[in-house]
């Protein structure tokens, strides 16, 4: 419990960086997302959950 605690603070913190470093273009990129057909939005969210399941396999199999 104690490494998954850790970890969801990691996302949030890689998470909410680009709204305090770049408030302005984030407030362009939402503008940008919201107008994206659904298919390719869960075509993204696919690609991102698999390079992330990829980077916590080989993060595990080399540490």
């Amino acid at each position: 419990m104690k490494f998954f605690l850790c970890v969801m603070g990691m996302v949030m913190i890689v998470e909410g960086l680009p709204y305090f470093a770049f408030p302005e273009k984030m407030k362009e990129i939402i503008a940008t997302v919201t107008e994206l057909p659904e298919n390719s939005l869960r075509r993204f969210g696919a690609i991102l959950m698999l390079l992330g399941l990829g980077v916590v396999y080989f993060g595990k199999k080399l540490l």
